[in-house]
């Protein structure tokens, strides 16, 4: 859809006020976590996308505190799955029980039925428990025995899993990995950031508590508003060239890769990096997608969409190189 320049100005005007709530929310989570403002803002750009998160990282970087302060602040029903070797899928979505004063079965939901669910360490449980979420990540629906039920929204999917200590651990599928929006790496925090946590947590008796700033309502019209903003032929193009690279990298002179990518990014890289540059510019309070919005969430959105060939293992290359040619590679518009 064509836009003129005084759509776009006003669109601006409405999402710099719409978006008002996004410093709210970052003021907020800031009191608890300190630092990993690039894990907050791509929790807000999957919460806007209405898209799944996949957080990894090691222990103790405040991947289960970020998802769980994020929940209080929007007022969200929140659940959280910690994931082991004998979970079943009941435990997830819920299950039949006979009721004996009715003499019939019943539906007893799981803690799949709220709208942030915590899966933490989703790599523990085996493939039938974590096959269990698909549905509900995918349809935005759970069936149990006859019945369907819809999802209340917001419904996010926020799991963490641990890149060390891979002994019993059952490594995600591609075909479920590929329904999260974005995989994050988390990093260690800065040092400077690691004493101001020292002395956080040494001097308060009780951590500071994260209150409400913003409506689940009002996450659901900025969303609205995100599919909203404008993106110009070109970005559209600029987009379809970085994923068609992992696809056919010798059409666009990067014939070294061809060795290294066993496949590339299916049409939800395209989709997912898309809507996540929209949402980039609506937490930068703008009405239109520019290069770096793309440039900037590009990793996270196709690093675990692409597959390696033996090759790239043995010479220690990994997803974020290939995806970092690529983008040296790829003409900005």
């Amino acid at each position: 859809m064509l836009q003129t320049a005084e759509d776009i100005r006003q669109l601006n005007e409405r999402i710099q006020t719409a978006a008002s709530f996004v410093d709210r929310l970052e003021a907020e989570l800031s009191k608890v976590i300190v630092g990993q403002q690039y894990m907050v803002s791509r929790l807000l750009i999957g919460l806007l996308s209405n898209g799944h998160v996949l957080l990894e990282g090691v222990p103790g970087l405040a991947k289960t505190l970020a998802i769980k302060s994020l929940a209080q602040s929007v007022n969200a029903k929140f659940s959280r799955i910690q994931f082991t070797p004998d979970l079943l899928p009941a435990d997830v979505i819920g299950t039949m029980i006979f009721h004996q004063q009715k003499h019939e079965f019943v539906v007893r939901k799981g803690p799949v039925f709220a709208n942030f669910i915590l899966a933490d360490e989703i790599n523990r449980a085996p493939a039938k428990v974590q096959s269990a979420l698909l549905e509900a990540m995918q349809e935005r629906q759970i069936t149990i025995g006859e019945t369907t039920f819809k999802l209340d929204e917001p419904f996010l999917v926020l799991a963490t899993q641990n890149p060390i200590d891979q002994e019993g651990t059952y490594p995600l599928p591609e075909a479920q990995v590929d329904r999260f929006m974005l995989k994050v790496m988390i990093d260690y925090p800065r040092r400077e950031e690691e004493l101001l946590i020292i002395r956080q947590n040494l001097q308060a008796v009780k951590m500071p508590q994260v209150a409400q700033v913003v409506s689940t309502l009002e996450i659901l019209q900025a969303r609205d508003l995100v599919r909203q903003i404008y993106m110009d032929e070109k970005i559209e193009n600029y987009i379809l060239d970085i994923v068609f690279a992992t696809r056919n990298p010798s059409q666009f002179r990067l014939d070294k890769l061809i060795p290294l990518i066993a496949y590339g990014g299916s049409p939800r890289a395209s989709i997912n990096l898309a809507l996540a540059a929209k949402a980039h510019a609506f937490l930068h309070k703008r009405g239109y997608v520019i290069p770096e919005d793309v440039r900037s969430i590009a990793r996270d959105v196709i690093r675990h969409r692409i597959g390696l060939t033996y090759e790239a293992e043995a010479e220690n290359i990994n997803a974020e190189n290939v995806v970092d040619e690529i983008l040296k590679a790829i003409n900005v518009p």
